[in-house]
């Protein structure tokens, strides 16, 4: 399976459960994760996609790193399951 068809699966799956899940650039800021997305409720996630098993790049640690440090919740997906465990738990944030 590759990225982009867990990249569309996140977007479907998010859309079906009430949020949204934007696309995310930055120019300048290479490295950034693939999706900004957002669950009524003020439920805000970064979310950096993967193809099954692979990991980010050193860039792309960093940029995690940083937004982290602002207190965001940024998650990296690698796999429809991955998926479905993120909407589970931003169906509980979402009370």
């Amino acid at each position: 399976m590759r990225e982009k068809d867990i990249e569309e699966y996140l977007r479907k799956r998010v859309k079906k459960s009430g949020g949204k899940a934007y696309k995310f650039e930055s120019p300048g800021n290479d490295g950034v994760p693939d999706r900004l997305v957002i669950f009524p409720g003020n439920n805000i996630y970064f979310v950096e996609l993967k193809a099954p098993g692979k990991k980010p790049r050193p860039l792309q640690l960093k940029q995690i790193r940083d937004i982290s440090s602002f207190g965001c919740e940024v998650l990296v997906i690698d796999s429809k399951d991955a998926v479905e465990d993120f909407i589970q738990e931003a169906r509980g944030a979402n009370g």
